[in-house]
């Protein structure tokens, strides 16, 4: 009994922090420890690291390479190597390509900066790559000049090869030169120029380039002239029967022509055109093969995209097929493509007495994405319909989904196509986890704490700094009880068959490729996370402001209606910033303003997506804000650190002099006001899991409890809290015939020396009544005579 009744308040409250916190800390390490361990124990993937050489990538069970290399394992080069022709020089060529020289126009001429000669890189009979001589340009020919020469005498296989060198770095291509170049190109393939089918073939490979330039371009010219791409992709349609037999395979286009067999074919009466996966994006040679004499579609495990055409109801002497790598010929208004996945388009035209096309046609995609990143929502079985330049559904009708492949079937011929969406496979996180939920929790029992106690004792202090505390406290609140209660998206409790499409009937064209299951309670719950944090943050940097003026300038007062600015700034100005970032966004994005404004795995901003880091809403309206705060924040705490805390003056007496562990408390609790620990969040943008995982339950730890730190820096350690809670423990204790807690003998004189070294300070004494709560209540309120038995 006797060493309980020694037993210290302060030391109590001590032990019970250094308990909560050593929990917290332990708790932190082990969750970083298991996750750190399940990361390094993680069971192998079925395909070794490595696996798919240079650069090649693992996807849906076989390599995909790029377009330079080839074969199961991205292992067989297709390109030819660096060349030399007189003084031209080449850089590597992909097989099938044609590559730009070098060397340009010289900038006094209409081609300045364009190549000045191209070379294709072919394949021999016997698979060798090979090099073609180069094949010089006219520089004084640009397309916009080509355009203008078609009905003039010039030779068309000559404009033809100029408009191939032309647009052959697709990526220097702009608007003018796309619209020129599809018009010179559709008047090539047109039969009343008589062209020669040389010139028809250079025409293909220019279309082909076409189709790697920018997809914004091809919305620009559909926007200023609805039939842009209009006569090129008719006149590609004819030329397609026209072939005879042949094939013409580039990069990104195959052109198909079949001659109709005549007579009895025993019932057979049916062409299958097929197109075959690729270990690339790029149809390569092999990869489409036709069969005639066939009575239906028969896709197996190489198939990538089917067309059956049954022609016996149709006096067709030939027919052809058209395939395009994308779909940037066809702009649509009513489908939006914001992915990188592609929508291939195939087209199919019977040369039939009496301009019928109404032979029927069945259709297989098997669409190309990644499994793991995207699943296949819903998808619509249309045809391009030229009077409403747009996707049309009319007499095209869904067969549904079986085993992948997504089968549909048209009473007529034109060009085809499966738009389709697909819903992106968001790993949601789980429940928070027990570190967030105890941190979080400890948080709002101390802010809360901390906000009555401020409010209730608000006339023995400053009333700006009680207030700029109490909004702090207040901000910081209700953003933690949003945090736990809606940080969440409900959307990851959803099954598959509430959101996926492909089984329905309806044929019906969606309107984006990336479909989102609207949840506005998310929405409103990012809105106010996004809000209450700003506003969180804009009260630590008014916090730092308020110290600045009181402890560094203190000869100087506050402004004239200083509370009411702070108030207006502290809570207006996130307002603002969150307005406005709604506003544009939505501006720019109605109908799919909520995924550009937060992210769909938890309700909070959405962050940088396909390298669009400076576009995204996190950075502009949350990192750059937050980062001037934090860093104006840290200066103003160096300064007051320097000036104020840790500085000694040898003028006084041992016995006036401020502890260490005065210094080491006062520092804390403007650190906690003034939120540095939140400089820890940069550290989680290190490119290494394990490091960013240990920094990310440090920061997890530090931030999560901040509202404790406030409680026990700015609430515990005051002397009215200790003195109230002293009270409360001697009442408890007496009630029920407990331990008594002796008074503390040595106390009293502590804060008669206190207050005789601040009344000795003048200069610190305001100062430290702002850092100190401890010092503000009961040493001011000493009597003389407490004074005088102190003494003795």
């Amino acid at each position: 009994m006797a060493s309980c009744r020694m037993c210290d308040l302060r030391t109590l409250l001590a032990i019970v922090c250094g308990l909560i916190t050593t929990v917290i800390l332990g708790l932190g390490v082990w969750r970083a420890a298991v996750r750190i361990q399940k990361g390094t124990l993680a069971q192998p993937p079925s395909i070794p690291t490595g696996y798919c050489r240079n650069n090649g990538t693992w996807k849906n069970g076989r390599c995909t390479c790029p377009e330079k290399w080839k074969g199961l394992r991205c292992t067989i080069a297709n390109f030819c190597e660096n060349s030399t022709s007189g003084n031209l020089t080449f850089d590597e060529i992909i097989v099938g390509r044609y590559g730009p020289s070098l060397q340009t126009c010289d900038i006094n001429t209409p081609n300045a900066g364009k190549p000045r000669a191209t070379r294709l890189c072919s394949l021999t009979e016997d698979g060798g790559r090979v090099l073609q001589p180069p094949i010089l340009g006219n520089c004084s020919l640009s397309l916009e000049t080509l355009e203008q020469e078609l009905d003039t005498s010039m030779n068309l296989s000559t404009i033809s090869q100029e408009a191939q060198i032309l647009t052959s770095n697709a990526d220097a291509l702009t608007l003018a030169n796309i619209t020129s170049a599809t018009k010179v190109v559709g008047q090539i393939f047109n039969v009343s120029r008589n062209a020669s089918s040389e010139a028809k073939i250079v025409a293909v490979t220019t279309v082909s380039q076409l189709l790697e330039a920018k997809e914004n371009l091809f919305q620009r010219a559909a926007d200023d002239d609805d039939n842009a791409f209009e006569t090129l992709i008719k006149e590609m349609e004819n030329y397609s029967w026209s072939l005879g037999n042949k094939t013409v395979l580039k990069p990104n286009i195959a052109v198909q022509s079949v001659i109709l067999p005549s007579g009895d074919t025993g019932g057979s009466t049916g062409v299958r055109f097929t197109v075959q996966k690729g270990s690339s994006n790029s149809l390569v040679s092999g990869s489409t093969h036709v069969e005639t004499n066939v009575d239906s579609i028969h896709p197996d495990s190489k198939t990538e995209l089917q067309i059956f055409l049954n022609t016996s109801k149709v006096n067709a002497r030939s027919c052809g097929f058209v395939v395009y790598q994308n779909s940037k010929l066809f702009q649509s208004k009513s489908f939006t493509i914001t992915s990188s996945i592609p929508q291939k388009i195939i087209s199919s035209k019977t040369n039939s007495t009496g301009n019928d096309q109404s032979a029927s046609v069945k259709m297989v995609f098997h669409p190309q994405y990644d499994r793991k990143e995207y699943e296949l929502n819903s998808f619509a079985c249309v045809y391009w319909n030229f009077s409403k330049n747009d996707w049309d559904t009319n007499g095209c009708h869904k067969e549904g989904e079986n085993n992948g492949f997504l089968h549909c079937r048209c009473n007529h011929t034109t060009s085809f196509a499966v738009l389709m969406s697909f819903k992106r496979n968001y790993e949601y996180p789980k429940s928070l986890d027990v570190l967030s939920t105890f941190g979080c929790a400890l948080s709002i029992t101390g802010l809360a704490l901390t906000i009555i106690f401020q409010i209730v004792t608000r006339k023995v202090r400053k009333t700006s700094v009680t207030w700029v505390l109490v909004s702090l406290c207040t901000s910081m609140l209700i953003f933690n009880l949003l945090f736990v209660f809606g940080i969440e998206n409900s959307n990851g409790k959803l099954k598959t068959s509430d959101t996926n499409h492909t089984s329905s009937e309806e044929n019906k064209i969606p309107t984006h490729d990336i479909s989102v299951v609207s949840n506005l309670r998310c929405t409103v719950f990012a809105v106010l996370l996004h809000y209450f944090l700003l506003v969180t943050f804009t009260w630590t940097g008014l916090s730092a402001a308020q110290l600045y003026f009181l402890l560094i300038r203190t000869m100087k007062p506050l402004p004239r209606h200083f509370t009411l600015y702070i108030l207006l700034i502290g809570w207006g100005v996130p307002a603002v910033v969150v307005a406005m970032t709604v506003g544009i966004i939505f501006s720019q994005n109605p109908s799919q303003w909520e995924m550009t404004y937060r992210e769909e795995k938890i309700c909070w901003l959405a962050g940088p997506e396909n390298k669009g880091f400076k576009k995204s809403p996190l950075l502009w309206s949350f990192i750059l804000p937050v980062t001037i705060i934090l860093i104006s924040n840290v200066v103003i705490f160096i300064i007051i650190a320097v000036k104020v805390l840790w500085k000694n003056d040898q003028n006084l007496t041992s016995t006036k002099k401020v502890s260490s562990l005065k210094k080491v408390f006062s520092s804390l609790s403007i650190a906690a006001v003034f939120g540095i620990t939140w400089l820890l969040g940069y550290f989680m943008l290190i490119d290494n899991d394990n490091i960013r995982i240990i920094f990310s339950y440090i920061f997890c730890l530090f931030n999560t409890t901040q509202g404790l730190q406030i409680f026990i820096l700015h609430t515990v350690r005051t002397k009215i809290f200790q003195n109230e809670a002293s009270k409360v423990l001697k009442s408890l204790s007496s009630s029920t015939g407990g331990m008594k807690f002796r008074r503390p003998s040595a106390s009293l004189g502590l804060r008669v020396k206190m207050y005789n070294m601040l009344r000795s300070w003048p200069a610190l004494n305001e100062r430290f009544r702002l850092l100190e709560p401890c010092v503000v209540t009961e040493e001011t309120t000493l009597s003389e005579s407490d004074q005088a038995n102190e003494s003795i």
